[in-house]
């Protein structure tokens, strides 16, 4: 179990300008009595503390900064170079509460720096703290004293940090559903940093974004509700309403994940579009190609125009998308799905209704193989859509 003193370590670190850690010893600690005063820091950790220009010019160099110690307490200090041992050390903690003493030899020393004279201090004293931490980061105990490389960090630990991070950030229990989606692609692009994937390949963002907002909300779902299904319910009825009500929210939050994410593939290749456009009656397409205006400008040429029905699932319901729009009703019209293969039979009835389905390439595969070159992926949609307005991004 990670302690919050080493998640908030680890917070800082990922978020730091660069950081640094370091088994203190008995003379860093103040057990041997002897002479030395601080802490010793090793040489590959200078760049942290000054630059190479202030090195050149001072022999003995000082500089005073302010340690944060376990997020709790600040204490004043002064780093010094001495040129002629090449050596550094922290010193001069300030007058009062001293963050060391002789228990924490053996403990694990992080420096984190936040600006050029604020800096965060932890001092790990359990093994499993120690081992938390390190493992994190990929080190092994003899790979300390230096600073803290963030490219040996697994791509999913900083992703369950950002995860965690996001979850601790909300002043809400749940977050809006464009907010759990606008929050599950920060965290993609953030850690995988693959924002270009919504030009070169929107059927990929589309697939990692749904997994990643999957990830999210199943980690905020057990944030919330964790400790009480584990406690236990009073009664039954206690267990249904809750039950019912993480049932509710899982089916709104899916119900409208599909549609957030596409309006974010189409905003990265500056297409135009209106959601929930107002067509004839009152009906209300999930997305309208290029507005609503043109949609009722009887000028506007109808080959111009394109409606796209977005349904998570559409085995039941597709049929919705033949009246959303009653200019398009001799045209063909797009239905965007997450569904996994449907019947040949149900297929050979939407190409008599021209309904195409737009599916990410890897589902393709679960749909009838003699029929599956009917269906059209996310980019050739997208590209369709640029083609008709004339979009050349």
């Amino acid at each position: 179990m990670v302690t919050e003193l080493v998640y908030t370590a680890v917070s800082s670190v990922i978020r730091s300008r660069a950081a640094y850690c370091k088994f203190l010893s008995a003379n860093d600690s103040g057990e041997t009595g002897g002479h030395q005063s601080g802490i010793l820091i090793s040489v590959s950790a200078r760049a942290m503390l000054f630059t190479e220009e202030e090195v050149r010019e001072n022999h003995i160099l000082k500089k005073s900064g302010t340690i944060r110690w376990q997020n709790d307490y600040s204490t004043t200090c002064t780093f010094t170079w001495y040129e002629s041992k090449k050596e550094l050390r922290i010193t001069g903690f300030g007058r009062g509460r001293s963050p060391l003493n002789p228990e924490l030899t053996g403990a694990l020393f992080v420096l984190v720096k936040e600006s050029d004279e604020e800096y965060q201090g932890f001092l790990f004293n359990t093994d499993e703290d120690i081992l938390e931490f390190l493992d994190t980061f990929g080190l092994t105990p003899a790979e300390t004293n230096r600073p803290i490389t963030l490219d040996q960090i697994a791509p999913e630990v900083r992703e369950e940090q950002a995860i965690a991070d996001f979850i601790r950030s909300l002043t809400v229990d749940f977050p809006s559903s464009a907010d759990m989606s606008e929050a599950a692609r920060r965290i993609q692009h953030q850690i995988y940093n693959n924002r270009r994937l919504i030009l070169t390949d929107p059927d990929t963002s589309l697939l990692r974004w749904t997994e990643e907002e999957y990830r999210l909300f199943r980690a905020l779902e057990h944030a919330r509700y964790g400790a009480m299904v584990t406690r236990g319910f009073p009664s039954v009825d206690d267990f249904v309403a809750v039950a019912n009500q993480v049932l509710n929210r899982r089916k709104s939050r899916a119900g409208k994940s599909l549609e957030h994410h596409l309006s974010a593939i189409f905003d990265e290749n500056s297409i135009r579009y209106t959601a929930q456009a107002v067509t004839e009656g009152n009906k209300k397409p999930d997305f309208l190609f290029p507005s609503e205006e043109a949609y009722h400008d009887m000028t506007f040429s109808i080959e111009k125009l394109c409606v796209l029905a977005a349904k998570t699932t559409c085995k039941d319901r597709w049929r919705q998308v033949l009246t959303e729009a009653n200019r398009l009703r001799d045209q063909n019209k797009y239905l965007c799905t997450m569904q996994q293969g449907i019947s040949a039979a149900q297929m050979d009835e939407m190409q008599e209704e021209r309904v195409i389905l737009v599916v990410p390439r890897p589902y393709i595969r679960a749909y009838p193989r003699d029929r599956q070159d009917r269906i059209w992926t996310v980019t050739k949609f997208v590209s369709y859509i640029k083609e008709i307005e004339d979009i050349n991004v």
